[in-house]
């Protein structure tokens, strides 16, 4: 039996940075809240857990850091940075070129969280109420979730993800309906010692198998001897069934390009089949007249900090159609 207090909540269906900054923004609006996460804890693509289990180094698997432009994520950050959550990292990343050229690149300050990028969203989350391990069916018209009604629902994922959610007779579906997102597959890698120079991360461009790679013992602070390489596209969409089978290549592929004298003593993958949009929204989030929102990192430039703020401006926009 539906209880009378969920019919006066706003549905938030995704616990990752989006959809807790929404959330965050409509409590402050004082409006009753709900998050509803499929995973059994929040972070979303701000993934990060302990490799190997056990050893206690949290190691990103999802976004590799996060840049600051807006003022008031800058106000967040700058909390995070009191209580030590987050610190300046680099503004400057490695970079090889197609011809295995490597070259230094200058750019905006990035950012690292000692505790992995998944306890900035744990924080954001700290005293709201979110549901995980809760897989949602539908969102149909009222709008309503699984048949429970709610003042609107947010849809905070990415476009395919929310258009198999997403009822027929809903406007929100023509909008995320056939948009193509990029795969990624995160193998992350644990060596015995550190056999290369330390460095950030370097974009890697024109390589059939890896797009990024991370130093992760120097992205957390403790340089443990642990890198994560981000595959392209192609390779990912090789291995959507089986990521697992993406670890071979990735692994031959870092040895030649670090020029590593020894083989990876564990390796684990993550597969994410929605990683970036192929062509983001124009637009910063969307709210459709009957009151279901679409927001999150493919709305705008997909970065950590485009999803707060898709996440944020949304959450306002529904408190403005919704408090009397």
């Amino acid at each position: 039996m539906t209880s009378p207090r969920v019919r006066d909540e706003v549905l938030v269906v995704g616990g990752g940075i989006s959809g807790i900054a929404c959330a965050r923004a409509l409590v402050a609006a004082g409006v009753r809240v709900r998050v509803l996460e499929r995973s059994h804890r929040v972070g979303g693509r701000m993934a990060s857990r302990a490799l190997p289990a056990g050893s206690g180094h949290v190691v990103d698997l999802g976004a590799a850091y996060f840049t600051v432009r807006d003022e008031e994520f800058a106000a967040v950050v700058e909390g995070w940075r009191r209580r030590g959550l987050a610190v300046p990292w680099t503004d400057t990343l490695a970079s090889r070129d197609a011809d295995g050229t490597w070259s230094s690149k200058a750019g905006p300050q990035r950012w690292r969280s000692p505790g992995g990028l998944r306890a900035l969203v744990a924080d954001l989350a700290e005293g709201l109420p979110v549901r995980t391990g809760h897989t949602v069916g539908v969102v149909e018209p009222g709008p309503a979730v699984d048949g429970v009604p709610a003042r609107a629902v947010v849809l905070a994922m990415p476009d395919p993800q929310a258009a198999r959610l997403l009822h027929p007779a809903l406007r929100a579906g023509a909008l995320v309906a056939q948009r193509e997102w990029n795969p990624v597959v995160a193998v992350a890698l644990g060596y015995g010692h550190r056999g290369w120079d330390r460095f950030p991360a370097a974009f890697v461009n024109g390589h059939p198998d890896v797009d990024l790679l991370a130093d992760d013992g120097d992205r957390r602070g403790d340089l443990a001897p642990v890198l994560v390489a981000h595959t392209t596209a192609e390779r990912a969409r090789r291995h959507l069934d089986d990521p697992d089978g993406a670890i071979p290549p990735v692994v031959d592929a870092v040895t030649e390009l670090l020029a590593l004298d020894e083989a990876p003593a564990w390796t684990h993958a993550h597969r994410w089949t929605f990683a970036s949009p192929a062509q983001p929204h124009e637009e910063e989030f969307v709210l459709t007249d009957d009151l279901v929102g679409l927001c999150g990192d493919g709305w705008g430039s997909p970065k950590v900090e485009t999803a707060w703020r898709s996440g944020t401006l949304l959450g306002r926009a529904i408190a403005t159609r919704v408090v009397c």
